[in-house]
């Protein structure tokens, strides 16, 4: 009896240090698939704010205004996040800074980097302030150099030159994980976007981050084409002063039949990919429906004199929620969402506000059309041909293919 209950005794014994053991291990971050890598475009408003996670890293690209600090703290708390590799503020206005004091007191931060654009504000030297607390240096990272995070790579595009307007003056960088990719280019407008043309980078990206929140001063035609998305992302907000998204980026979106998710329509979204494959946790917008400019949002209105964010209390008050406003988390934040399906390559048809100079070129019996810089080809009537570097042919599909072109991604030839 005495031996029967050692027994039971031993055995209880050892079950409950297992079982202690077992429960003292934190779940890492991604540990289902170290591979994979999500990126979180937080709903923060009329501004930007994204986190990538990839193999137990993190990185943050800008961090709304100064109301949304302690939200994207929670966010990222949530997300088991302590430690940053990697703080990008792609340029020093109020909506993509602003919460940045909140980040870098609050977190551990490898690295932060800056736009070589600086303000003399009160939103600006907070941020310097933070740093200065911190001891951390932030730089402004050089034209093509790269850095890692897990097993995706970070390729920066932007600046390469100082200019006169902050959005110009934007951090950009091409992610990539495995052979999926995507392009961020803060609110970088078409000077800055021709000057990324010139670098001679492959920008190509699956999936684009759109510039200056929608903006029809960015995502110009040359540089849209070569970065070539499946899928878009606008982050925005409701009904916001600036007019964002304009009519002129949605129809540029539409009429190529790129996917298209918004923040102000569907909050926080989520794109997961393994290397191989990307999904979204919600769905596409249908919408298409173009932002309305109201009272003195000159962002949506004229290129050279948009003033800084920085100083239009006005717009706080109209499009950010209030402090205590936390960031919606989905549900299923961190699960893997079925794939998206891939975007139809027939043309779309144009909104109501689009440009009448839209017509399908002449094909004059030409088979295909190709670039020769990007090595795709194309049909004779895509709407992405190439205004440069352009070599009409009369060749076969193979016969091209065998040259080392790739069919382009929306007409697919």
């Amino acid at each position: 009896m005495k031996k029967m209950t050692l027994k039971v005794l031993y055995v209880l014994l050892t079950v409950s240090v297992l079982l202690g053991f077992v429960l003292s291990i934190p779940a890492p971050v991604n540990a289902a698939d170290p591979d994979q890598m999500d990126v979180h475009f937080m709903d923060v408003g009329q501004g930007d704010a994204t986190l990538v996670t990839c193999g137990g890293h993190a990185m943050l690209i800008d961090t709304g205004d100064d109301t949304k600090g302690t939200a994207i703290q929670n966010y990222l708390q949530k997300q088991k996040i302590t430690r940053l590799d990697y703080l990008i503020l792609t340029h020093p206005d109020a909506d993509h800074i602003g919460g940045a004091p909140v980040i870098i007191t609050k977190f551990d931060i490898g690295k932060v980097f800056v736009s070589n654009f600086e303000k003399d504000n009160k939103t600006y030297q907070k941020l310097i302030q933070s740093l200065d607390d911190k001891q951390i240096k932030a730089l402004t990272p050089r034209v093509n150099s790269q850095y890692t995070l897990g097993t995706a790579s970070i390729t920066i595009l932007a600046p390469g030159k100082s200019y006169d307007n902050p959005n110009d003056a934007s951090i950009a960088l091409l992610l990539k994980n495995g052979t999926r990719s995507f392009m961020f280019t803060g609110d970088a407008g078409e000077d800055a976007e021709k000057d990324i043309l010139k670098t001679g980078i492959d920008i190509s990206a699956d999936v684009y981050k759109v510039g200056h929140h929608g903006s029809k001063y960015s995502t110009s035609k040359d540089f849209f084409n070569a970065v070539d998305p499946f899928y878009a992302v606008i982050s925005c907000g409701e009904n916001n002063s600036y007019g964002h998204p304009h009519a002129e980026t949605l129809n540029t979106l539409r009429t190529s039949g790129v996917m298209v998710y918004r923040t102000d329509e569907s909050g926080t979204i989520i794109a997961s990919t393994d290397g191989k494959s990307i999904s979204f946790n919600v769905p596409a917008s249908e919408s298409w429906k173009a932002g309305e400019p109201t009272g003195g949002g000159s962002g949506s209105s004229a290129k050279s004199t948009a003033p800084a964010k920085t100083t239009s209390s006005a717009q706080t008050q109209q499009t950010a929620p209030t402090a205590a406003s936390p960031i919606e988390a989905p549900a299923d934040a961190g699960q893997t969402a079925e794939p998206a399906a891939p975007p139809q390559r027939e043309t779309a048809p144009a909104a109501e506000e689009a440009p009448q100079d839209s017509a399908p070129p002449v094909t004059n019996g030409l088979t295909y059309v190709l670039n020769v810089k990007t090595k795709k080809f194309h049909r004779p009537t895509c709407h992405s041909l190439p205004t440069t570097n352009r070599q009409d042919s009369s060749e076969s599909r193979e016969s091209i293919i065998s040259q080392g072109y790739d069919p382009c991604k929306k007409c697919n030839p």
